[in-house]
């Protein structure tokens, strides 16, 4: 009731900010451009796209068949051996305990090529990446261009990667390992640039002391020294890398995230969970592992840890 005399005064202001919105505000069809641009990539560098899905569809699909070729028993040792070296006892049970869940929940062939099609990635990743995080270490001018890229690269939503890579290789495992790629190689950027830049000057003053060209103060001194972080942005592409291949499965990467996405898809509870567990394994392991080998710490040997257990030294 109080607001009626208002009214026209509100729809002139209303019609005003319409008309001077419509004047200054200059339309922008970025998505025609994007559009643009796409069908011209696809017309003139097709020969690159093909390249590419080649190469990476090669080894994604000899990293599974390598990973399924290998018998179960043989896994266990091995990632009991590398659990029992690097972290201690307790993490060995676990590892044991776990893949004898997977194995039992039938999900070894998809674990396996979960864990295929992530190593793929992730090496992939890493192999641009961290050049890139070099780059940025010993350029300010590298790190202002590359900065901007990386922080749209970790903003943008993780189903987003998948449409252009669609566009360009299609559906199946060498789409989803492209855009698993994209998304989870920031990590391995930024921390490679941070772990060079906090290398401590006197290290450095030392190695160029001793006369280390810079090839050789790279190698000798500021990668040794940023092992910790290196390390940290290396887990992080392989968690980053596990949770894109499992929604990568929509388009066909294939792995743990079939099981999740028929779950969802057909409300299968049952099948939906087991494969959301064997991704919970499979992180755990990956990152454990990984974390271990950015500490010089390593934890105590089976026959020390026993020894602890029972009150003796040995």
């Amino acid at each position: 009731m109080f607001d009626q005399p208002y009214f026209p005064a509100a729809r002139a202001a209303e019609g005003f900010w319409q008309s001077l919105t419509e004047r200054l505000v200059v339309p922008l069809p970025i998505g025609e451009w994007f559009t643009a641009v796409v069908g011209y990539m696809q017309d003139h560098f097709e020969w690159f796209f093909e390249l590419v899905s080649t190469v990476i569809g090669f080894v994604a699909d000899e990293l599974m068949t390598l990973f399924n070729w290998i018998p179960a028993p043989l896994v266990f040792l091995l990632l009991a051996a590398i659990a029992l070296w690097r972290v201690g006892w307790q993490f060995t049970i676990f590892v044991l305990i776990a893949l004898y869940v997977v194995l039992g929940m039938d999900l070894w062939p998809a674990t396996m090529d979960t864990l295929g099609l992530v190593l793929a990635a992730t090496v992939a990743a890493l192999g641009i990446g961290l050049p890139l995080g070099v780059a940025m270490a010993k350029s300010n001018i590298m790190q202002a261009i590359i900065r901007p890229v990386l922080d749209f690269m970790q903003t943008l939503p993780a189903f987003v990667y998948l449409i252009p890579a669609v566009i360009f290789f299609g559906t199946g495992r060498v789409p989803g390992v492209i855009a698993t790629v994209i998304f989870a190689m920031p990590p391995a950027v930024r921390l490679m640039n941070v772990g060079i830049r906090h290398v401590p000057a006197e290290n450095v003053e030392a190695g160029r002391a001793f006369g280390c060209n810079g090839a050789q103060l790279l190698y000798k001194v500021e990668l040794p020294l940023a092992l910790p972080s290196i390390m940290a942005g290396i887990n992080q592409t392989i968690m980053l890398a596990l949770s894109m291949v499992v929604i990568a499965s929509m388009i066909g990467a294939g792995g743990l995230g079939d099981p999740v996405l028929a779950g969802i898809q057909q409300l299968r509870l049952g099948t939906g969970f087991q494969g959301g567990l064997g991704v919970v394994i499979l992180a755990i392991i990956l990152d454990r592992l990984t974390q271990s080998f950015g500490t010089r710490r390593r934890g105590p040997g089976l026959w020390a840890g026993l020894g602890r257990v029972f009150g003796r030294r040995t």
